[in-house]
């Protein structure tokens, strides 16, 4: 029965139904002719057999009494009686004639007409002989009369009234013959259509067990793997052997638990995924937190520095006045010039050291904002592995990479002002050296000094306006670290909630089983995240050049499975795009 069960469903539904509506036609056909053969029996039997016999009948009963008239007529005692007496035979008489014209019209068998006419012959013998009878009683020969009555007349009466017995009996066996045919007719339809009715109810029962078993039994097996789906088993399997409705059915189903268990798969390995690089961003945001602190205290001891430095410009300035002064009276106080030149010579070596002091904090600045950088540059990279969820926390370093760089700019700028300091007062110190060698000639060269004591003075004007700027750009540093610690509160709150958001993703799918297959697949290593030490600075205390931070080490982010990296990946080059990062 495969070729069946191939058919498809609305197949096999109209051909049933056709086969139980044709054989249900069949059968009405076949009563409809059986019961239009009884009607035609029963009509024929009562328009028929029955009127004929009832018209025989009546003939019979009207004879009689004609025969009754006939024989009261002899014995009238009055006239009146006489007449009333001739009046009745002559209605029965014209009754005879109309029931005979009716029954004629019956006549239908050679046998019956037979016997009709015979009837007829003796009803008009004896009607003749009845005239002779009637002409005796008129010329009074009553005696004659009435044995006439009981002799030949009587014989004739006897003789038509056995033809009408007969023709009775005859109209009655037709009868009954054309009752015992319509008994069979009823018999042989009554039969026919029972077997009509059970081979139908009965084939229509098979056709109806074989559909319902086609029907009922995938359909069943549909529900129960349907029901285990939704009580989170998605390792059914679904037979698919069908090219009916319900084939399509099965292999829509298999299908769909087929993608079910494949968005599982991925749903958990990404769920996986995802709470493993939170978990590195969040020790990502620990190495950056130390590092910022670190910042801080480097921050705290450059600006102690340049306080001191401040200190100095503004002493270098006090004695470049004190210089421009006795540089006037020059040639009064020429004993004093020698120690003048002596605290000059000693003050610039003092702003020489300090020179070099503030080029040493520059170059820690510069190596905290190189290490600020690599570290949102990681944050950057672990923000964009973490997707859309990541995508808030990727503006964020990329914030801090820009204060970085900010902080670098203003770190070389401060440099080359230092620089140009530096060899301002390397000039300056060449110059004090060649005023003390040349005091004896301080007469005649105190206008050189005047001249050299200006530039002295204008040169620590332009080294006061860069310690300004140095101040300036401390004071952006500090802002920055300040921003750079809130935004790594933030970025470890965001990395918090990524890592418990993926926990409950990863229970949510955990009620499902799939295939042991795709969870082998699903199942990678996962690298030791590299911790990077906090580097430590000196105290403020001793105001020493803080040395460079050492450049932190990669973190290693685990290879993900290629369903998750792909979103991955696309979300670091558009970070990437947008903010438009610089390599150091």
């Amino acid at each position: 029965m495969q070729w069946f069960a191939d058919l498809r469903l609305r197949t096999k539904l109209l051909s049933s139904f056709a086969v139980v509506a044709t054989l249900t036609a069949l059968l009405g056909l076949f009563s409809v002719t059986r019961l239009s053969t009884v009607n035609d029996q029963s009509t024929f039997m009562a328009d028929h057999w029955m009127a004929s016999q009832r018209l025989a009948g009546a003939i019979n009963t009207t004879t009689g009494d004609y025969r009754v008239f006939e024989l009261l007529i002899a014995g009238a005692q009055s006239e009146s009686q006489h007449q009333a007496l001739l009046q009745q035979m002559a209605l029965k008489a014209a009754e005879v004639a109309k029931l005979q014209s009716a029954y004629a019209k019956q006549v239908a068998h050679p046998e019956e007409k037979k016997l009709w006419d015979s009837f007829q012959a003796d009803w008009r013998t004896y009607l003749e002989e009845h005239d002779k009878f009637m002409q005796m009683l008129g010329s009074g020969r009553k005696d004659e009369a009435m044995a006439y009555a009981s002799g030949p007349i009587e014989q004739l009466y006897e003789r038509f009234g056995e033809t009408l017995d007969k023709l009775t009996e005859f109209n009655t066996q037709g009868g009954q013959a054309a009752s015992d045919q319509g008994d069979a007719i009823y018999a042989q339809a009554r039969w026919g259509i029972l077997v009509g009715i059970l081979t139908a109810a009965g084939l229509g029962m098979l056709l109806a067990w074989l559909v319902a078993g086609q029907v009922s039994a995938p359909v069943e097996q549909a529900a129960n793997v349907l029901k285990a789906v939704a009580e989170g088993d998605l390792t059914q399997t679904v037979q698919t052997n069908r090219k009916d409705e319900v084939g399509d059915m099965q292999t829509a189903l298999a299908n769909m638990i087929h993608s079910l268990a494949e968005m599982v798969h991925h749903v958990r390995t990404g769920a996986d995924s995802v709470a493993t690089a939170s978990t590195q961003i969040a020790q990502g945001n620990t190495d950056l937190s130390a590092r910022t602190e670190n910042q801080a205290s480097s921050l705290q001891q450059t600006a102690a520095s340049v306080e001191e430095m401040a200190g100095t410009v503004r002493t270098n300035a006090d004695n470049a006045m004190q210089a421009n002064q006795l540089a006037s009276a020059a040639s009064e106080v020429a004993a004093q010039g020698g120690q003048v030149v002596s605290q000059v010579v000693e003050t610039m070596n003092g702003i020489q050291t300090a020179s070099r002091k503030i080029s040493d904090i520059i170059g820690v600045i510069d190596g905290i904002a190189f290490q600020t950088n690599i570290l949102a540059l990681n944050a950057a990279v672990e923000a964009a592995r973490a997707g859309e969820q990541g995508r808030g926390f990727a503006v964020v370093a990329g914030e801090v990479r820009s204060l970085a760089q900010r902080s670098a700019q203003a770190a070389r700028e401060i440099k080359t002002l230092i620089n140009d300091s530096v060899e301002k007062v390397n000039s300056g110190s060449h110059l004090v050296d060649s005023a003390g060698s040349t005091m004896n000639d301080v007469v005649t060269q105190v206008r050189k000094v005047t001249d050299l004591v200006g530039e002295i003075a204008h040169a620590s004007a332009e080294q006061s306006q860069g310690i300004g700027q140095i101040n300036q750009a401390v004071s952006q540093l500090d802002q920055a670290t300040q921003q750079n610690a809130a935004l790594v509160e933030e970025s470890m709150a965001a990395a918090e909630s990524l890592k418990t958001q993926a926990q409950k993703l990863s229970e949510a799918v955990s009620v499902f089983r799939i295939q042991r297959g795709m969870t082998q697949q699903a199942s990678f290593q996962t690298a030791p995240v590299a911790v990077v030490q906090p580097v430590r600075v000196a105290s403020p205390v001793s105001r020493q050049p803080a040395a460079p931070a050492k450049k932190p080490e990669a973190l290693v982010v685990p290879q993900l499975p290629s369903t998750a990296a792909a979103p991955v990946a696309a979300s670091a080059k558009v970070a990437e795009g947008a903010d438009d990062w610089e390599t150091f």
